[in-house]
């Protein structure tokens, strides 16, 4: 797999994955990833995408109730 950035050689290991949103940081270390070996740009698959996707969506919900609770 080639880098979509660098044009660089991409491996399977894993990267980080940070967000800010909506009151909170969510940071995991460690996520399954091509991750190219020239400039370090990681491409998450879809799989991932989506675990990523739903755990934030739960997050805002609670989030939500938590801050509806505070009000």
């Amino acid at each position: 797999m080639e880098c979509l950035h660098c044009k660089g050689k991409m491996i399977r290991e894993t990267a980080p994955f940070s967000v800010d949103r909506n009151g909170y940081h969510i940071t995991w270390e460690s996520i399954p990833a091509w991750v190219c070996t020239q400039c370090g740009e990681a491409l998450f698959e879809e799989n991932e995408v989506d675990h990523i996707q739903r755990a934030l969506q739960k997050i805002d919900q609670e989030t939500r109730a938590l801050t509806s609770e505070a009000a």
